[in-house]
């Protein structure tokens, strides 16, 4: 940490502080009666793209209608709590998962970090982002319900009572505030048509809204912090401030906030559109943030530059590339199941957000990839018609390269709707390899050890998987294995990872990678790449793979050129998919059962080879789809003890074939997670000859 930045913390700590006492005195001495009613924030620009609610299909309506009701009934789900009971009125400073109360002292004094003294701080954060409340708005905004509507303003003055500036958890956090009144903004907007929102109404509500604003202007996150953080702040105040524009201060607010987000979209965004924290969950989120704050500027008639839409359009045309091959989205990196708004997609699947881009830069290919017609568009552009989204168009995979975020993508096949025989057609074959850095800035916060690891989805479904994060805070042991070497589809060697870990988003020394060659082909093609991450060892080793892939027959090839002269221990780790199964190992080759059909897998004769499910020693055998959920999933795990220098092969040949009705893992269950008591094989074995 520079000493500059060691100046400004230091500088944050005691002004936040001095805030405490300031604010209110501050805010006792001024009055906001002229700020009071409709005539305060009612925009003369529409401040949505639409001023009624959209047309939604029936099933979408009364799904919404639902999930509105659930809230009403008090029943709220958040990672991996579902329908949690939070009762008639919600405790906003508590931690469900953990059933702990969190503190209300001063803010400034919580270590919001420390799971003993504030339970999981994003457990307490999350309800406390109020996503929900937009849910109950929208509800509103469709049915006319005022119940919905009343909903809204009731637990926003529960919140203000129980959330007093300037304690407790919920006024620890700069980023919190941003997602928060962002979501105010819709919730506010959406139910002003009730009649609810009287001068009392808004009399209690100005100084909250207030305070969020000018915590914002004076909180931005600096140096190592300024990541997602700094985005979502900055997103949250020039939102606001737009909306809430009668304060004195909010033109002066949204100019700074605006300014930072032209910043920071170029300095977090590389030349090929990739987010420079290095993890794809990451790059989502910001990217609904920048594109939230764009489309408020241009609707209220004060637009960001071309540079800006042009940043926009390339993060987009960033993510399509690995959507396209079907399946979920392979993350790398830290993913928390961060979103801004639930405008009917909570899910961080980034299809919604591609339909909302198609309409905006007018991308037939980026409607194509966002599937059916979706409520998100409907909400932020008025596209209320299917037929305008497009969403019937083929697509044709082409291998692309990354190559300034680190990322290369074999691919071919096509996925082809209503062919000449009326029949669909999914061929795709789509490899994702990793030749990144390890993350953004000093930190890196939300890298993984995962140099050179690589994912595999084929005919649209996930086959070789990157594990995920499944936690940050209250489990240390899986913070520290999802983050690993061994929790990824690459190399560890001597028990270590490739990069050293020290905290919980602290990295040492750190592996560098970097490609070597790339030939695509129109097949897939290969690629190489190598890192350093073991050159501290005592005796140092290098590590070079090459990844061949031929889709037109089905064929993975994987090189791995290991380098040294002593002897050494080494692990190559396989991650499948929850939806697969290893029928068996023999001989060094393995059978897997896809949901597809069957994948044969060979192995190098000298390796002593296991597979895994759901296991804790050894730990290995586990995927997190989201933040504290996690299954168990196959991991082979292939051992070898080598002396100077090594090469390994490891060849996949998939054939698609239909699953007997009798297999458990069936194509019909593709769709949904098997249940959390395994995959039913036990732990297997060979060792080479």
């Amino acid at each position: 940490m520079s000493p500059a930045e060691i100046w400004w913390r230091s500088c944050s700590v005691a002004q936040r502080c001095a805030d405490g006492v300031i604010a209110p005195l501050r805010e006792s001495r001024r009055t906001f009666n002229h700020l009071i009613g409709d005539r305060a924030f009612q925009t003369a620009e529409p401040f949505f793209a639409s001023p009624s609610a959209p047309s939604l299909r029936d099933d979408q309506e009364a799904e919404l209608l639902k999930q509105a009701d659930r809230v009403l009934a008090g029943r709220l789900s958040f990672f991996d709590l579902k329908d949690l009971s939070v009762g008639e009125r919600i405790n906003w400073n508590y931690d469900y998962s953990a059933k702990k109360q969190s503190p209300t002292t001063k803010a400034s004094r919580i270590d919001y970090r420390d799971f003993d003294v504030a339970g999981d701080c994003k457990l307490v954060w999350e309800p406390n982002r109020h996503q929900h409340l937009v849910v109950l708005a929208r509800a509103y905004a469709v049915s006319g319900k005022t119940e919905y509507a009343q909903a809204v303003l009731d637990q926003i003055d529960s919140w203000m009572t129980q959330c007093p500036f300037p304690t407790g958890m919920n006024w620890r956090s700069p980023l919190e505030f941003g997602v928060r009144i962002i979501n105010w903004v819709w919730a506010l907007e959406l139910i002003k048509p009730s009649g609810l929102l009287t001068q009392l109404r808004w009399q209690s509500l100005v100084p909250t809204i207030h305070r969020h604003l000018w915590c914002l202007d004076r909180s931005y996150s600096r140096y190592s912090s300024a990541n997602n953080h700094l985005i979502g702040e900055a997103a949250g105040a020039y939102i606001a401030a737009r909306y809430f524009k009668s304060f004195a201060e909010s033109n002066r607010w949204a100019q700074r906030a605006k300014l930072i987000l032209e910043e920071e979209i170029a300095n977090q965004t590389h030349r090929d559109g990739g987010n420079k924290e290095q993890a794809l969950g990451y790059h989502v989120f910001v990217l609904e943030f920048f594109l939230l704050a764009g489309i408020v500027g241009r609707n209220v008639g004060d637009e960001f530059s071309e540079s800006y839409w042009s940043h926009i359009e390339r993060m987009f045309d960033y993510v399509a590339a690995f959507v396209e091959g079907g399946g979920n989205l392979p993350l790398y990196g830290d993913y928390d199941d961060g979103y801004v708004l639930d405008l009917g997609d909570r899910s961080q699947q980034p299809q919604a957000l591609l339909s909302v881009a198609g309409g905006i830069f007018n991308r037939a290919d980026f409607d194509a990839l966002s599937g059916e017609f979706n409520e998100r568009a409907a909400w932020q552009l008025g596209r209320d018609t299917a037929a305008e989204q497009n969403a019937k168009s083929n697509i044709a995979l082409k291998s692309k390269a990354f190559a300034d975020t680190g990322y290369y993508l074999l691919q071919s096949g096509a996925k082809v709707s209503g062919g000449v025989d009326g029949s669909d057609r999914d061929d795709r074959m789509s490899v994702v390899f990793d030749c990144a850095e390890l993350g953004m800035g000093s930190l890196a916060a939300h890298g993984h050890a995962d140099a050179l690891s690589f994912t595999l989805r084929a005919f649209g479904h996930d086959v070789l998987v990157d594990p995920g994060t499944y936690d940050y805070f209250t489990h240390r042991k899986w913070r520290d294995y999802f983050k690993s070497t061994r929790a990824h589809n690459t190399m560890a060697v001597d028990g270590q990872d490739q990069s050293e870990l020290l905290g919980l988003f602290l990295w040492g020394q750190r592996a560098e990678a970097k490609c070597l060659d790339w030939s695509p082909s129109e097949t897939g093609g290969s690629v190489s790449g190598e890192h350093n991450g073991y050159s501290r060892l005592g005796d140092p080793v290098g590590h070079r793979r090459t990844v061949e892939l031929d889709g037109s027959c089905g064929e993975l090839v994987i090189t791995d050129e290991l380098t040294g002269k002593s002897q050494h221990d080494g692990q190559i780790c396989f991650h499948f998919s929850e939806f697969c199964n290893v029928e068996e190992i023999r001989d060094n080759a393995a059978t897997i059962l896809a949901p597809f059909g069957t994948i044969q897998m060979t192995f190098d004769a000298r390796l002593d080879v296991r597979a895994y499910s759901g296991q804790e020693n050894p730990l290995f055998g586990w995927v997190s789809r989201g933040y504290h959920k996690k299954v168990p999933c196959p991991t082979i795990v292939g051992e070898l003890r080598w002396t100077g220098n090594t090469t390994l092969v490891t060849r996949l040949s998939l054939h698609r074939s239909p699953i007997k009705k009798s297999d458990p893992k069936g194509a019909e269950q593709s769709q949904s997670l098997p249940p959390q008591g395994g995959l039913g094989f036990r732990e297997v074995s060979h060792r080479g000859v």
